[in-house]
């Protein structure tokens, strides 16, 4: 399993190869500005980079998943600093239970994101998937929950409770 340094210098040159496309701009005075957006392919394809990503992932929700408090800041500092990483950085759809555990933990380490509103949209399609799946997901929100970050970051609670209140 990579460390710390290693995770960050494998974050930060996805970073550089997504910066690009996160901050390509998007001019919504055009008639057909959401159906160009829609028409793009995703960032991580775009930049031919999906399998690394997903592989970099898997090794870094497992390491946040086993690791103590201490580490879990540290890889959502990554998230933060990150942050074109952060907003393209996701998992292939999986309805089972590991792969919506999975999907929880990518939850709580990016730690809402740069908005509370966006990632309750998301925690809410992560409980819909599972309820259509029917998975119980009241044991893996307990599980996930207790990694996460208790700082309020935006006022709306923590991602802690975000998880916790959820499903």
């Amino acid at each position: 399993m990579k460390n710390l340094a290693e995770i960050e210098q494998a974050i930060s040159q996805f970073d550089s190869q997504l910066a690009p496309i996160a901050k390509r701009p998007v001019d919504i005075t055009n008639p057909k500005w959401l159906e160009k957006l829609i028409k793009n392919p995703p960032a991580l394809d775009e930049a031919g980079i999906r399998e690394q990503v997903e592989i970099s992932l898997a090794e870094i929700l497992n390491l946040y998943a086993q690791s103590d408090e201490a580490t879990r800041i540290a890889l959502r500092d990554l998230f933060q600093k990150y942050q074109a990483f952060s907003w393209a950085a996701a998992l292939p759809q999986n309805s089972s239970p590991e792969g919506l555990r999975s999907e929880l933990l990518l939850f709580s380490l990016k730690d809402q994101g740069r908005d509370t509103r966006d990632a309750l949209l998301w925690l809410q399609d992560i409980c819909k998937k599972a309820r259509l799946a029917g998975v119980e997901l009241r044991p893996i929100l307990q599980e996930v929950g207790e990694l996460s970050s208790e700082i309020n970051r935006f006022g709306m609670g923590s991602t802690k409770d975000l998880i916790l209140k959820a499903g």
